[in-house]
């Protein structure tokens, strides 16, 4: 298992470079399927759970290689699998993805239920229902998902909730669906426009990504070979500016798209910072103190991201005042709240609600990182308490952070990363 060891007490200030969003790429990785040739991706994140998806993708008969400019460079043209690897599947959630691509590029899929962190209830559901409104006939077998989607149609879809995951393997499916497709009620997400644009660089034809209706044009012509570029992690830029705000620092992040962290910088400046934006840009300076940040509620976008919670959790146990967090997306992403209490938060929680009281300060200790965004959470707080924090877990963190204690000591922070605690 490895840790961070965080110092606590050391202002951020400087400049950082927001790397590629980890969950734009895990689904364009999958859709890279649909292309018979090659595709060269930038900005693709060096991840844990990219790594898994590579690894699913080898599996099936493709090879990668990684270029000198870092560029990731796909050869499609040799896969022939159609079953993906069980004991990878389950390590990484978004396996699912690859139902889609596989569906569009060989007419059928076999995979296993997907993995992650355990954060709740993430019922595969409605990718299911929505395949099968395309004429997928699914079944379960030995704990297996098979689906034989060889004659796909076009349909209307009406999400009962807006998927983004769903909303994702709907439309990698429908490029291959004879007609035309719907989703209706579609999630919003800015992951799903750029998923949108590298389906597009395929030559499918979608639109509407970003809107509740997204409309797919099945059976088209498909590029032999794609480029693009991943779009920045929304999620990393706020959680480097809590870790400035929770320091009293002051950063400029580039390579950001500002509207895309619209919500985060509300609450940010709700909590008394100073906050400017430019092209690709966003600079902030924070008080000694945050101010009352009265109520975090996650929603989906363009809502307060629920991968955003855990880290303004940490805010609020050093900010003045009371904050309340409702968390709606998943019911059992409080785990980072006991192990900020052993650091000396306060609050308290009745299910889906946590009331966070603030305090000065939190005492540095050892605490367990038990999912992904809680983990970050637990560095964000060890670099404010007094003393040292070791954060436990921190393979964990690597599932959705390119080396987070190197881009944190770039900042300023005292953190460094030890192996096999």
């Amino acid at each position: 298992m490895a840790a961070f060891i965080v110092e606590g007490g050391y202002r951020l200030t400087g400049e950082q470079r927001v790397s590629g969003a980890k969950n734009a790429a895990l689904p364009i990785l999958a859709a890279c399927l649909i292309c018979p040739g090659q595709v060269r991706l930038y900005d693709c994140p060096k991840l844990r759970d990219v790594e898994n998806m590579l690894a699913i993708l080898t599996a099936l008969g493709a090879s990668w290689r990684q270029d000198e400019d870092g560029a990731l460079f796909l050869d499609m043209s040799t896969a022939t699998g159609h079953t993906m690897p069980q004991r990878i599947s389950k390590e990484i959630r978004s396996s699912i993805f690859m139902l889609g691509p596989l569906l569009a590029r060989f007419g059928r899929a076999v995979c296993t239920y997907p993995g992650g962190c355990e954060i709740g209830n993430r019922p595969i559901d409605l990718h299911l229902s929505g395949l099968s409104a395309l004429g997928v006939r699914i079944r379960e077998e030995s704990g297996l998902i098979l689906c034989e989607g060889d004659a796909m149609r076009g349909a209307d879809i009406h999400l009962d909730y807006p998927s983004v995951g769903a909303t994702e393997n709907i439309m990698m499916a429908a490029v291959a669906a004879s007609g035309v497709t719907y989703i209706r009620n579609a999630a919003r997400e800015p992951e799903t426009e750029d998923l949108q644009a590298f389906l597009n660089v395929l030559g499918c034809d979608v639109s509407g990504a970003g809107t509740s209706n997204i409309r797919i044009a099945g059976g088209g012509w498909r590029a032999r070979s794609a480029v693009h570029s991943i779009m920045p992690d929304r999620i990393v830029a706020g959680t480097l500016l809590c870790a400035a705000a929770i320091t009293g620092g002051e950063v400029r992040l580039s390579n950001v798209v500002p509207q895309h962290v619209g919500s985060t910088l509300s609450k940010l400046r709700e909590g008394g910072c100073a906050i400017d934006c430019g092209e690709g840009m966003v600079h902030l300076s924070a008080p000694p103190r945050l101010s009352e940040i009265k109520l975090i509620e996650t929603l989906p976008y363009p809502g307060f991201p629920t991968d955003m919670q855990a880290p303004f959790f940490a805010l609020a146990t050093v900010a003045e005042g009371t904050c309340v967090v409702v968390e709606n997306v998943f019911e059992n992403r409080f785990k980072h709240g006991p192990e900020l209490m052993r650091m000396g938060a306060v609050y308290t929680q009745k299910d889906r609600t946590a009331v966070i009281r603030g305090v000065e300060n939190l005492t540095g200790t050892q605490v367990t990182a038990r999912d992904l965004r809680g983990g970050a959470a637990l560095t964000i707080a060890g670099l404010k308490a007094r003393g040292v924090t070791t954060v436990y877990g921190a393979e964990l963190i690597d599932r959705g952070y390119e080396a987070l204690d190197a881009q944190l000591r770039a900042l300023g922070a005292h953190i460094t990363r030890e192996e096999s605690l």
